[in-house]
Protein backbone atom coordinates (compact mmCIF):
# COMPACT_ATOMS: atom_id res chain seq x y z
CA UNK A 1 0.00 0.00 0.00
CA UNK A 2 2.80 2.20 0.37
CA UNK A 3 4.05 1.98 -3.26
CA UNK A 4 0.81 3.73 -3.78
CA UNK A 5 0.67 6.38 -2.21
CA UNK A 6 3.95 7.52 -3.08
CA UNK A 7 3.07 6.96 -7.28
CA UNK A 8 0.02 8.88 -6.75
CA UNK A 9 2.28 12.47 -5.69
CA UNK A 10 4.03 11.95 -9.38
CA UNK A 11 0.88 11.21 -11.07
CA UNK A 12 0.02 14.81 -10.31
CA UNK A 13 2.83 16.61 -12.01
CA UNK A 14 2.37 14.54 -14.82
CA UNK A 15 -1.04 16.18 -16.23
CA UNK A 16 0.40 19.50 -16.11
CA UNK A 17 3.45 18.83 -17.82
CA UNK A 18 1.79 16.84 -20.61
CA UNK A 19 -0.86 20.26 -21.52
CA UNK A 20 2.27 22.72 -21.25
CA UNK A 21 3.66 20.33 -24.04
CA UNK A 22 0.55 20.48 -26.06
CA UNK A 23 0.99 24.68 -25.76
CA UNK A 24 4.14 24.34 -27.02
CA UNK A 25 3.57 22.11 -29.72
CA UNK A 26 0.70 24.62 -30.38
CA UNK A 27 2.97 27.32 -30.82
CA UNK A 28 5.37 26.07 -33.14
CA UNK A 29 2.99 24.16 -35.41
CA UNK A 30 0.24 26.51 -35.72
CA UNK A 31 0.40 30.38 -33.73
CA UNK A 32 4.42 31.25 -35.03
CA UNK A 33 4.32 29.95 -39.10
CA UNK A 34 1.01 32.05 -38.67
CA UNK A 35 2.42 35.45 -37.63
CA UNK A 36 5.13 34.76 -39.95
CA UNK A 37 3.05 34.75 -42.96
CA UNK A 38 1.31 37.76 -41.13
CA UNK A 39 4.70 39.70 -41.33
CA UNK A 40 5.41 39.31 -44.82
CA UNK A 41 1.84 40.09 -46.42
CA UNK A 42 2.55 43.34 -44.10
CA UNK A 43 6.02 43.84 -45.82
CA UNK A 44 4.66 43.30 -49.39
CA UNK A 45 1.87 45.07 -48.91
CA UNK A 46 3.67 48.37 -47.43
CA UNK A 47 6.16 48.05 -50.36
CA UNK A 48 3.53 48.33 -53.48
CA UNK A 49 4.61 50.74 -55.47
CA UNK A 50 2.80 52.38 -58.96
CA UNK A 51 3.30 50.37 -61.54
CA UNK A 52 2.98 46.88 -60.08
CA UNK A 53 1.11 44.33 -61.01
CA UNK A 54 -1.20 42.45 -58.40
CA UNK A 55 -3.95 40.27 -57.56
CA UNK A 56 -6.44 40.97 -54.73
CA UNK A 57 -7.74 38.30 -52.54
CA UNK A 58 -11.29 38.57 -54.98
CA UNK A 59 -8.86 37.44 -58.06
CA UNK A 60 -9.05 40.74 -59.73
CA UNK A 61 -6.00 41.70 -61.34
CA UNK A 62 -4.37 45.07 -61.51
CA UNK A 63 -1.38 47.28 -61.87
CA UNK A 64 -1.13 49.96 -59.19
CA UNK A 65 -1.01 53.65 -60.11
CA UNK A 66 -1.41 55.14 -56.90
CA UNK A 67 -0.74 54.48 -52.96
CA UNK A 68 -2.20 56.18 -50.13
CA UNK A 69 -1.91 55.52 -46.22
CA UNK A 70 -4.43 52.84 -46.45
CA UNK A 71 -5.50 52.13 -49.69
CA UNK A 72 -4.11 51.59 -53.50
CA UNK A 73 -5.48 52.95 -56.40
CA UNK A 74 -5.50 49.88 -59.07
CA UNK A 75 -5.81 50.36 -62.56
CA UNK A 76 -7.99 47.21 -63.89
CA UNK A 77 -8.90 48.21 -67.41
CA UNK A 78 -7.36 51.00 -69.88
CA UNK A 79 -9.05 54.30 -67.96
CA UNK A 80 -10.90 52.25 -65.06
CA UNK A 81 -9.08 52.80 -61.79
CA UNK A 82 -10.58 51.66 -58.15
CA UNK A 83 -9.93 51.72 -54.97
CA UNK A 84 -8.89 48.93 -52.85
CA UNK A 85 -7.72 48.52 -49.12
CA UNK A 86 -3.92 46.98 -48.46
CA UNK A 87 -4.68 44.59 -46.64
CA UNK A 88 -7.19 43.51 -49.84
CA UNK A 89 -3.88 42.45 -52.21
CA UNK A 90 -3.43 39.26 -51.93
CA UNK A 91 0.08 38.84 -53.98
CA UNK A 92 2.37 41.11 -56.60
CA UNK A 93 2.37 39.64 -60.00
CA UNK A 94 5.11 41.55 -61.22
CA UNK A 95 7.59 44.14 -59.34
CA UNK A 96 7.69 47.82 -61.59
CA UNK A 97 10.73 48.05 -62.94
CA UNK A 98 13.12 50.24 -60.67
CA UNK A 99 14.70 53.57 -63.36
CA UNK A 100 17.81 52.38 -64.22
CA UNK A 101 20.94 54.58 -64.39
CA UNK A 102 20.99 57.67 -66.53
CA UNK A 103 22.90 57.16 -69.44
CA UNK A 104 26.03 59.37 -70.16
CA UNK A 105 27.63 59.79 -73.17
CA UNK A 106 31.06 59.94 -74.12
CA UNK A 107 32.87 62.42 -76.26
CA UNK A 108 33.96 59.52 -78.59
CA UNK A 109 30.78 57.98 -79.19
CA UNK A 110 28.82 61.46 -79.29
CA UNK A 111 28.40 61.63 -83.45
CA UNK A 112 28.54 65.16 -85.18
Amino acid sequence: MQYLAAGGGAGGFTPILMIALLFGVMYFMMIRPQQKRRREAESMQSGLGPGDEVVTIGGLYGTVTGVEDDAVLLEIAPGVQTRYARPAIARVVTRAELPSEPVTEDADTVKD
